[in-house]
């Protein structure tokens, strides 16, 4: 895992210093390698011209021993291998020595790759993780959404059908009142016209009251007239007992009860 801001900054620093310094760093060890063969090339030159000064010196020692071991040119020759000998010997020392520490260099690239591998992983399966994470908040999300939407309506509905109740709550409400002015003025007239029938039945009882007293004043001075006029009363009597019901002479008192109109 990575550090604080500043660390990772000071890192990113230190690995461009890094590549600035060693972006000729192949040039100055060939030109490094180039001055040592160079170097070499002169000490063997040098070398062989001592030899070949020996030789005109002393050119005896040459005609006589060609191929013995104190020929100069060949010690010279010799020593001039000896010595590039040993420069490739020091140079492979070097390049071991480079190849152990780039092999170092690899192994501990290797684990840092590793690591870096290993925290990447981590982070695939963090980031795996939040997505279906993330995923499954958005399905609900929508889920929910689609859920107040469904309320939602169900409240425009139920607020329609509460809007219909009321309106039907006022007219029936309106009726109600229609229907109860409607009631208190049949009774009314009920009451009106039972009271005018009371008044109609006290005045005909009065009249046969008036009839019978005329009939016993008159007694017996005049029979056929009174017989007629009891014919006549009888005929009336009759219809007055038959509306009656049967009731007694004298006037009619009766009270009318308040009754509705169905009984």
């Amino acid at each position: 895992m990575s550090g604080p801001g500043w660390q990772e900054e000071l890192r990113q620093r230190l690995i461009e210093r890094n590549a600035r310094e060693s972006a000729y760093a192949n040039v100055i060890e060939q030109y490094r390698r180039l001055a040592q063969q160079a170097t070499l090339l002169k000490e063997r030159n040098q070398s062989l011209l001592k030899a070949v000064g020996s030789v005109r010196a002393n050119p005896s020692s040459s005609t006589v021993i060609v191929g013995g071991e104190d020929n100069p040119v060949r010690a010279a020759y010799t020593a001039s291998l000896e010595s590039q000998v040993s420069s490739l010997r020091d140079e492979m020392a070097a390049l071991y020595k480079t190849q152990g520490q780039n092999a170092q260099r690899l192994l501990a690239m290797n684990e840092t790759l590793r690591e870096k591998e290993e925290a990447l992983r981590i982070e695939s399966e963090h980031l795996r993780r939040a997505t279906e994470e993330l995923n499954i908040l958005r399905t609900k999300v929508n889920q929910h959404s689609e859920l107040m939407g469904e309320k939602e309506r169900a409240m425009q509905i139920l607020h329609d059908e509460l809007a219909t109740a009321e309106l039907e709550l006022g007219q029936l409400q309106l009726r109600n009142e229609s229907l109860m002015k409607d009631n208190a003025s049949l009774l009314q007239r009920w009451l009106d016209s039972k009271n005018l029938e009371a008044e109609r039945l006290n005045e005909a009882n009065l009249f046969y009251d008036q009839i019978a007293e005329m009939k016993a004043a008159a007694g017996l001075r005049q029979p056929r007239s009174t017989e007629t006029i009891e014919s006549g009363n009888g005929h009336l009597n009759g219809i007055n007992r038959g509306s009656l019901g049967g009731s007694s002479t004298g006037p009619l008192t009766e009270e009318v009860a308040p009754q509705t109109p169905n009984g």
